[in-house]
């Protein structure tokens, strides 16, 4: 990869939507590409759509752990390697598929994973937050959304 030219032209992006990511190999993997020559490095994250094919309802805890796992990732990754976070919202996972979660019933979710990550991470501030902007009194994150 060094040899090839192709570290100064593009920015690799690392992808994971689990809720429990392996970060010490994360860590490895975007050390590995800085060590070819990748100056910077994005990683990719989900807000919905990540957890079944025929998934209705989004579960937030399962994204919001994923954005925590990310942030984690990030800490203990240089300060100048990491470029972005993109924040992925899949509604198909195939051309074929049904579509699942579809955009309004993942707002919530799409809130407390920005509020996580604007915030660098979750707290009584983070549901305070997403309440309000939502004009919700009961934030639910460990289960579906009523």
């Amino acid at each position: 990869l060094s040899e090839s030219g192709i570290p100064q032209l593009v920015q690799p992006m690392i992808w994971d939507y689990a809720m429990d990511i392996d970060v010490e190999g994360k860590v490895q993997l975007l050390e590995k590409y800085r060590r070819c020559g990748f100056s910077k490095v994005w990683f990719a994250s989900a807000f919905k759509g990540a957890t079944g094919v025929s998934q209705s309802l989004t579960l937030i805890g399962h994204h919001l752990r994923n954005q925590l796992e990310w942030l984690q990732v990030a800490s203990r990754s240089p300060a100048d390697a990491l470029q972005g976070i993109a924040l992925t919202g899949w509604q198909r996972y195939d051309h074929f598929s049904v579509l699942c979660e579809l955009l309004p019933v993942a707002i919530p979710s799409l809130a407390v994973c920005l509020q996580a990550l604007k915030n660098g991470g979750f707290s009584e501030k983070v549901i305070e937050n997403v309440e309000q902007l939502l004009g919700m009194s009961n934030l639910e994150i460990d289960t579906f959304m009523r």
